[in-house]
């Protein structure tokens, strides 16, 4: 990432947390990512990974599209890849106040796994397989998705993602933020 990227995340951090009067012990409390860390971010001195930020977004209970729009990239607008690099976020969609939603491609590798915590009450998220396959994770239990399969579930519990295949998967991930202020 680099240092326009940082910057701008950084300055969306800023102003979240002024927005909501947090000092940095709080939204470190809120989000679960470390005072230090969130320091490092918002001085664009540290490049949060794809995780990272949706805890943040999380705890803020802003959509992650807040932080990924309007970045200064000079690839491909609106794409992020987390210092993994094993998964690909590109915003199809961002957030839309009147709808409440936005809408993602994701783009797992082989093997990878990720495992989210519960988002805020009333978010639903919708998982569009458009190719490889998946398994999805809900109520203690993977569950198989083919390509052209379709789930639909309230994101206020543990959940996750994985690819066990040999080919990357791509997913579209449209969430829906019912609770959010429109």
């Amino acid at each position: 990432m680099n240092k326009n990227i940082n910057g701008s995340l950084g300055g969306r951090l800023k102003q979240a947390r002024s927005h909501k009067g947090w000092s940095l012990d709080r939204a470190g409390a809120e989000t679960g990512v470390s005072k230090a860390m969130l320091g490092q971010i918002e001085r664009g001195e540290s490049s949060p990974t794809i995780v990272r930020l949706w805890s943040i977004a999380n705890g803020f209970e802003l959509p992650l599209s807040y932080f990924l729009t309007d970045l200064e990239v000079t690839k491909t607008p609106d794409l992020m890849k987390n210092e993994e690099s094993d998964i690909e976020v590109v915003t199809l969609f961002p957030f839309d106040k009147e709808t409440g939603m936005e809408t993602f491609q994701i783009i797992l590798a082989p093997g990878r796994e990720y495992l989210s915590a519960p988002h805020n009450k009333g978010v639903i998220e919708h998982i569009i397989v458009v190719s490889g396959s998946m398994e999805y994770f809900l109520n203690k239990r993977w569950k198989h998705l083919a390509e052209g399969q379709v789930v639909k579930f309230g994101a206020n519990r543990q959940h996750g993602y994985r690819n066990l295949s040999q080919s990357p998967t791509k997913i579209h991930n449209i969430i829906c933020y019912k609770s959010l202020d429109r």
